[in-house]
């Protein structure tokens, strides 16, 4: 119901021209890829002695690969939210010759920051660790995901392999994110962000900086494609809007695609064009 609804939303809009599109490269669009897949589901890919073992759900296309990978992640305030909220994505991804790794984190507030980033991190080095068995390409992964999901993925991006939090083998080639919470610190107070970080800003300054997207841009960052509802006003469309500045302005390939009209919620729901171009945008940096 909810992606025939999606569907229903993102003709109307479509027919009306509600978005745009910042940094769009011109020339000719890659060549489009359509497969099949099969569906390895419940895969569990942590190691025995995580905190908590957390599975995903593998879709692979047919044929002998090796592929390009997406990490896909849902949204849910950190708290909520899980694989079948973003299963569509992974559906359309996958069909499109990716190997779509649709994964789980542990939730706030049982787990605080950065718990959550390390799950997806040790998503992507199980990815790589497993790269022969579900034929992907360890060269080409990217990261996909809204709202937290879209946090985390663009945190992926941002660390990589430097500073405290990153490890060898944990970065992406290319960053998918939609609704992106970018600036942690423009809520000082309020429920989700809290915690997240377990305190409020004024009590832990510091661990609000580290999980902003905004304090990890340097030049090494994988390219950016980011979507946003134009009347957000749950993550305000000046997150994306900051975050694409302080890219641009380090040299990293960035886009956004802007869902006029749309909420939060809303933007998620008719996301049919903004993921049509993220796909395209991973067709340009993975299939080169």
């Amino acid at each position: 119901m909810l992606r025939f609804l999606s569907l229903l939303l993102g003709a109307l809009f479509g027919a009306a021209g509600c978005t745009s599109y910042q940094g769009r490269p011109g020339g000719l669009a890659p060549q489009r890829v359509d497969t099949d897949y099969e569906v390895r589901r419940d895969v569990v890919f942590t190691p025995p002695d995580w905190p908590q073992a957390l599975k995903a759900d593998v879709y692979v296309p047919k044929g002998k690969g090796p592929f390009p990978a997406v990490l896909v992640i849902h949204g849910g305030g950190w708290d909520s939210g899980d694989r079948e909220q973003v299963a569509g994505i992974a559906r359309r991804v996958a069909a499109r010759g990716y190997v779509a790794v649709n994964a789980t984190y542990r939730l706030a507030p049982g787990s605080i920051s950065p718990a959550q980033f390390q799950d997806v991190q040790q998503a992507v080095l199980w990815m790589r660790a497993n790269a022969a068995v579900y034929r992907i390409d360890p060269q080409r992964i990217a990261a996909f995901g809204y709202s937290a999901g879209a946090h985390l993925a663009a945190l992926l991006g941002g660390i990589g392999e430097s500073g405290p939090l990153g490890k060898p083998g944990a970065a992406v080639q290319a960053v998918v994110a939609g609704g992106t919470p970018t600036d942690l610190s423009k809520w000082p107070a309020g429920k989700l962000v809290p915690q997240l970080i377990g305190g409020d800003r004024a009590h832990k300054p510091a661990e609000y900086q580290a999980a902003s997207p905004v304090t990890c841009v340097d030049a090494g960052d994988p390219p950016v494609f980011l979507y946003h509802g134009g009347m957000d006003s749950l993550v305000p469309i000046d997150h994306a809007e900051d975050y694409k500045a302080l890219l641009d302005a380090a040299g990293v390939p960035c886009e956004l695609f802007v869902l006029r009209g749309r909420g939060h919620i809303l933007a998620f729901l008719s996301d049919g064009p903004a993921v049509e171009a993220g796909i395209e945008f991973l067709d340009r940096y993975l299939r080169r």
